[in-house]
């Protein structure tokens, strides 16, 4: 059973990608060969790859990396080690990163990967060779210019130091330097960026502070759910928080926890660090049903776990006025349109959770100049750079009368278009 609901939300998603990306195509009318070339990925590996267990036993992991397009640069986005990745999931996922760094304005394409595994079945140095033997069957498919890999579900900081270490460990001693920025998301000590660990979370508490200025709305006292709360459901708590937001429910892998006065973002950390991750069992709040989770009352829903987990069959028990997409895709093409129909805005995750994309940028232009820049700094160039993606999807949305999902794909599309027109198709 479980497998059937993980095959259907990994084809749920290409299907929303393509439906989004097909949308948006009619709307601006997109150059049919060029819409050709986006409708597919450039290149795809599956790699299958003994590890040894702590115990001896030898088990055979899969692989993937699928770069969809570099058109703008080199190919960027994240690992994910969890049961639902595959080929399909990282199509999807490797699309929507493309969008997303169109539309931030980086010189970025898309990639996206991982491996099929339930990470919390091993213990660390397992993963830790796990990962070291996936970096090594990736080999120069990825590259500090031409692929760079970075953090995503159940991957962190420690893994990509691992990526980091066994790749550099494949170069002449000569141009090991030359290669810290062959992924991003590394811990600070290893050459990371100040602040790239909140960055996700500060991004789509931005972009709703963003919103909330422009419809006049002010963040005190409002109440949000979030569902996951792994790195960027933590920080994006944390900045709501300070902003006078009030957490009333929050759902992970362990359960769906409620507290109509308030849950203390750092209380609840406290315990997830003390009970592997999980918010179940949380003192100040009160277990509910996972299928009542999105039905919760609240004025502000973010999704921040896995992508199609709002679907047709629970937007309607949505009460927020407001869904900001911290995951990729978190909310299905048939749920969204019941939603608009409803009046539920929505901040698209190519826009939505872009800060994370934004951070791993300025990690890698650190690296590759030899620079190290403070947090307050790194902060201030994000706050800059979301802004600017934030006011051009608020004004082609209100120019042309279309939804912010659509308004942001077609900026981001459009900007693909324009390259391939002016450099043209080899040969």
């Amino acid at each position: 059973m479980i497998a059937k609901q993980q095959k259907k939300l990994k084809q749920g998603m290409l299907d929303n990608v393509m439906r989004q990306f097909n949308y948006s195509a009619d709307n601006i009318n997109l150059n049919p060969n060029i819409r050709k070339i986006l409708s597919i990925t450039n290149n795809e590996l599956v790699v299958h790859f003994p590890v040894k267990m702590d115990n001896g036993d030898v088990e055979v992991f899969t692989g993937y990396r699928v770069q969809h397009n570099n058109a703008l640069g080199p190919y960027k986005g994240g690992l994910r080690y969890h049961p639902t990745v595959d080929i399909d999931a990282a199509r999807a996922l490797a699309m929507w990163m493309t969008w997303k760094t169109s539309l931030a304005g980086l010189p970025y394409g898309g990639a996206k990967g991982g491996i099929q595994l339930d990470p919390s079945k091993y213990s660390q140095a397992e993963l830790e060779r796990i990962t070291r033997r996936f970096t090594y069957a990736l080999g120069d498919n990825i590259g500090p210019e031409l692929d760079i890999p970075a953090p995503d579900v159940n991957t962190n900081p420690q893994t990509m130091a691992w990526i980091l270490d066994t790749y550099m460990s494949t170069k002449a001693p000569s141009e090991r330097s030359k290669n810290m920025h062959v992924v991003t998301g590394k811990p600070v000590g290893a050459g990371g960026s100040e602040g790239r660990d909140r960055a996700t979370g500060y991004g789509v508490f931005l972009s709703i502070k963003f919103w909330a200025e422009n419809k006049k709305v002010s963040l005190k006292d409002k109440k949000y759910i979030v569902q996951g709360f792994g790195n960027v459901g933590y920080w994006t708590s944390h900045f709501l928080e300070n902003e006078g937001a009030i957490l009333v429910g929050v759902q992970d892998a362990s359960g769906s926890i409620i507290n109509e006065n308030g849950i203390s973002v750092e209380d609840l950390y406290k315990h997830t660090m003390q009970h592997k991750g999980a918010v179940a069992g949380f003192n100040d709040a009160t277990p509910i049903l996972n299928e009542n989770f999105f039905g919760i009352n609240c004025d502000i829903c973010v999704p921040a776990a896995l992508g199609n987990q709002i679907t047709a069959n629970n937007a309607d028990s949505i009460k927020a006025f407001l869904i900001a997409e911290g995951a990729n895709g978190p909310t299905d093409v048939e749920a969204e349109k019941i939603l608009l129909e409803k009046g539920v805005a929505i901040i698209p995750d190519i826009l939505c959770n872009s800060g994370g994309v934004i951070g791993s940028y300025y990690e890698w232009l650190q690296n590759r100049n030899g620079e190290i820049w403070q947090l307050d700094e790194v902060l201030e160039k994000m706050h800059k750079k979301l802004k600017e993606s934030f006011n051009k999807v608020m004004k082609t949305a209100l120019e042309k009368d279309i939804d912010m999902r659509t308004a942001a794909f077609n900026i981001a599309i459009e900007r693909l278009e324009q390259a391939y027109v002016q450099r043209g198709i080899f040969p």
